[in-house]
């Protein structure tokens, strides 16, 4: 009786060993990783009773606010933020307490509670420590530091896309960020956060939180939103529509402040001397309301205050990938951001670096970086129209402002200067660009035909 199991046994061991063969050899030819590190069916980043993605974002003025999202189980239904001055002593006094908003979300881990709190009344400049509530259970205190008034020094990061291999890949930009910036209180993120659309939505969520480790928590998280933020939905003709993806609105906390026609994924905010425009342009593009935003963002410039101004979003005006043409982002946008001299324009979209200017000006300046694996080929006429332009390279960006300076700095993920200027403003409000090339490495070039994959039209997948 022994033996027809120990020779099933046998039998099923040589079968599983074949397969593990076939598959490992399968993965050596294309050496292609996937997008995350969460085996089929795995539930690793499903929700629980202990609070998780935590992410801070800045109020529309930022000196005096901040709000936080965070997800728990559906245990979970009313929980509390508590906040308080921080101080030396563990003891931290008596918080005030804060009950969140919640929105439930169905995915392919199950449903969770999304929260979010908003903190107001805060002090300019000032340290605060928070944290959430779960299922009898709490966060870690967090300390976030209120931006200043207009005339202090910021610093501040920029990434462009992330979107897929988080865990493995991306983690370690943000972390060459984080240690190149140590002082920086807020952090732009150019959209495509994640990939999306293959049925791991909710893992690709938990790595990229992973990946930034607790840099959502103690600087202010500000996203413009990317096309793979959407998902695409086919009705009776293969005419696909743009669909937000549910875990947009409940991820982030941002200030309600945007367009009607793009509501969630539209918004502005002051942040020490600076107006910050979030534009969504995949609806700009796909779902018509570029004209809504022009004249919200043309309201938006207007009456800023202060002598700085950045415009963020997630495809580019001027794109430096082969094939793509934004034409209703150039024909009904930049009139808007030329109007107002917009400083800097941050994008991502297109998967490799490319910076430009418009004539003779210093103002406004173009940038599409790329914070991911995923990298693209560069078009010609990028070549011909940007300097400096690079492919092949993850990068981070760094900027510091003052009243009278902006210097930006992109710097590869091993620290390396690849891309830097100086933006000096006159006491007429007139602005001059100095190159800063000390340092500078030379730009970078695919040097591979294809990917592991096969694909001639990038060189990373």
């Amino acid at each position: 009786m022994s033996r027809v199991p120990a020779a099933l046994t046998a039998l099923a061991l040589g079968l599983l060993l074949c397969s593990g063969s076939a598959l490992a050899k399968k993965e050596a030819e294309t050496g292609a990783e996937p997008n995350t590190q969460v085996p089929a069916g795995n539930r690793h980043y499903a929700a629980s009773g202990f609070p998780d993605r935590l992410v801070a974002s800045p109020a529309q003025d930022a000196a005096r606010g901040f709000s936080v999202a965070w997800r728990t189980d559906t245990s979970v239904k009313a929980p509390v933020l508590e906040w308080v001055l921080a101080g030396d002593s563990p003891d931290v006094g008596t918080p005030i307490r804060i009950t969140a908003t919640t929105q439930a979300l169905s995915t392919e881990l199950g449903t969770s509670h999304h929260h979010r709190a908003d903190v107001t009344g805060l002090q300019p400049d000032t340290l605060y420590l928070w944290r959430v509530q779960g299922q009898n259970t709490w966060s870690a205190w967090n300390q976030l530091r209120t931006a200043g008034r207009a005339e202090q020094p910021l610093t501040l990061l920029y990434f462009g896309d992330t979107q897929n291999k988080n865990l493995s890949h991306v983690s370690r930009v943000m972390r060459a960020g984080i240690k190149a910036a140590p002082d920086a209180r807020l952090s732009l993120f150019a959209g495509d956060l994640v990939s999306g659309g293959d049925g791991q939505d909710d893992s690709e969520w938990g790595e990229w939180f992973a990946a930034a480790g607790w840099l959502p928590q103690e600087t202010a998280v500000a996203p413009a939103i990317g096309n793979h933020e959407y998902f695409e939905e086919f009705e009776d003709t293969p005419q696909e529509r743009r669909v937000l993806g549910r875990h947009w609105p409940v991820t982030f906390a941002l200030p309600r402040n945007g367009v009607d026609a793009a509501d969630t994924s539209t918004y502005w905010f002051d942040y020490q001397g600076v107006r910050i425009a979030v534009l969504d342009g995949t609806s700009a593009l796909d779902l018509g309301t570029a004209k809504a935003q022009a004249a919200w963002l043309d309201t938006v410039l207007a009456d800023n205050p202060h002598p700085w101004s950045i415009v963020l979003l997630h495809q580019p005006f001027y794109s430096p990938r082969e094939g793509r043409e934004n034409t209703e982002l150039r024909d009904v946008l930049l009139p808007v951001v030329r109007r107002h001299q917009v400083d800097l324009v941050l994008q991502g979209h297109d998967h490799t670096y490319g910076r430009r200017g418009e004539g003779q000006g210093a103002t406004p300046q173009f940038v599409v970086t790329v914070a991911g694996p995923k990298q693209y080929r560069l078009s010609d006429e990028a070549r011909a129209t940007m300097a400096p332009v690079g492919e092949d390279t993850q990068l981070f960006q760094v900027l510091k402002i003052d009243p009278t300076h902006l210097r930006y700095e992109a710097r590869t993920v091993t620290g390396r200067l690849y891309d830097g200027f100086e933006l000096t403003r006159g006491t007429d409000g007139r602005k001059q660009k100095t190159e800063l090339t000390q340092g500078r490495i030379a730009p970078r070039d695919c040097t591979r035909a294809q990917t592991l994959k096969g694909r001639a039209d990038r060189c990373w997948e």
